[in-house]
């Protein structure tokens, strides 16, 4: 089947199958869409979204496409965008995500000039929708999330795309191994891929992304996340001098570890607080009641309670405050970890001077735990057992916390450059933006940087 809009150039016999299929399996994509709505995974209001539809206008000027998957990509390049939007005054930025929970954390962040959309599903004609009213002077891909039909036609259109903070998992450079055909095509459909160390540059390379650097880790330069300061004093008021940790990021499985740990450790640490945030809050009910199951007393954030005295466990269920939780507490287990999950961002408690515990499952943050471990940064335990062992020391040992929280701080802050790296790297392509932006209108000079300015058409 013959797909229009140039969308073929470059994409090879596979390409063309997969953008044949996905016109084809309307019925089946409408159905996941529906269970996905039913089940609280997708905006009812902002469906059209999802089909290519825009939900705003598209403003005038040059806009920057930024594709993010979820909420840790988001937050990984919102100092990026931010330092875009500063150095350019005409830029705008568009932001898309796949998730409601990044959608709903987006919403009170982005500042002026960057607005958020969900991104289409990889049909063709949801696509070909998105593009032909957005059109983007340029695209840039977080991490590794790659849908073929968005990279194809994009590509086919002229739009210059760049990988930012490049990685993929083990698993997933195995199985494209055995498909290098496919893969090295939707690799060599971006401009530059910047990898997030020398480790993922080489797989990237091995696929067949071209070229390839390895300006660092974004998430190095995310800076520390925000806090409420009446909520931080409200809650800090109510905990009091009690005894505390955090389990934070929670997965499946994950708070009854939390809950073991606590029963475990309570005798010895009258007073004992376990706070758990679970990285997804829509899972608040089903974790209260498992935990209340265990005989423990919970009081859930979301239905706006704060920890009482007697609270064995709270439930911080609410969605963008972990930075109010790291805030408040001494010891810090980074979850998604204890299972076979991949890890959350450790550079998050690190900032704010949490001593880190993680489980043995680190594989998405590989280079950053790697070095903590090395450095004396973090804690790795295996199990239940040894996180009991681990929170224990460190509660019991204000020089050991102390140590191991300065560390991890310093690391942090010492990579902060990779933002300036990696704004260096995308000079060409801004300064591409650049040129079409004088050939079209007036120009606004940034200070330290190529003019991007106005005159570009409206949005239909």
């Amino acid at each position: 089947m013959a797909i229009p809009d140039g969308s073929a150039v470059g994409r090879g016999a596979m390409g063309a199958l997969y953008a044949a299929l996905t016109t084809l399996a309307l019925p089946v994509i409408e159905l996941a869409l529906s269970r996905r709505l039913a089940s609280g995974r997708e905006n009812g209001a902002r469906m059209g979204e999802r089909r290519g539809r825009p939900g705003l206008p598209r403003p005038k000027g040059p806009l920057v496409w930024v594709h993010a998957a979820s909420i840790g990509e988001a937050l990984s390049v919102m100092r990026l965008i931010e330092r875009l939007l500063g150095c350019y005054p005409a830029l705008n930025i568009l932001i898309t995500t796949g998730t409601v929970t990044s959608a709903d954390l987006l919403a009170g962040q982005l500042p002026d000039r960057a607005c958020h959309q969900f991104v289409p599903i990889d049909r063709p004609a949801w696509v070909r929708r998105f593009l032909d009213h957005w059109r983007p002077d340029a695209a840039f891909w977080v991490e590794s999330e790659i849908w073929p039909n968005l990279v194809f036609m994009s590509q086919a259109r002229g739009i210059p795309m760049v990988l930012l903070n490049g990685r993929m998992s083990p698993r997933s450079f195995s199985r494209w191994r055995r498909m290098p055909g496919p893969i090295a095509k939707l690799l060599r459909g971006f401009t530059l891929a910047m990898a997030q160390d020398e480790v993922e540059a080489g797989q990237l390379r091995a696929l067949g992304a071209d070229p390839v650097t390895a300006p660092g880790n974004l998430k190095f330069a995310a800076g520390p996340l925000p806090a409420d300061q009446e909520a931080l004093a409200a809650l800090t008021k109510a905990i009091g001098a009690r005894p505390r940790w955090l389990a934070a990021s929670t997965h499946e499985g994950e708070e009854e570890i939390a809950a073991y740990a606590h029963q475990r450790m309570a005798g010895q640490w009258p007073g004992l607080l376990t706070v758990i945030v679970p990285r997804h809050p829509s899972r608040g009910a089903s974790c209260a009641a498992k935990l209340r199951a265990l005989g423990l007393s919970v009081a859930r954030r979301a239905e706006g309670a704060l920890p009482g005295p007697d609270t064995d466990i709270y439930l911080a269920d609410t969605l963008g405050e972990l930075g109010l939780f790291y805030r408040i507490a001494p010891v810090a287990l980074v979850g998604g970890s204890l299972i076979p999950h991949g890890g959350q961002n450790m550079l998050e408690p690190a900032r704010l001077d949490c001593a880190i515990i993680h489980g043995p499952h680190m594989e998405n943050f590989r280079a950053i735990s790697d070095e903590m471990s090395a450095k004396g940064a973090a804690i790795e335990v295996a199990d239940a057992e040894e996180l009991v062992k681990a929170v224990t020391q460190l509660l019991g040992d204000e020089e050991l916390r102390a140590r191991v929280s300065a560390t991890a701080a310093a690391i942090a802050a010492e990579k902060e450059d990779v933002l300036d790296s990696v704004v260096n790297q995308l000079q060409p392509v801004l300064a591409g933006i650049a040129a079409r932006a004088r050939d079209s209108g007036p120009v606004t000079a940034p200070a330290g940087g190529d003019a991007i300015g106005g005159g570009g058409d409206a949005g239909p």
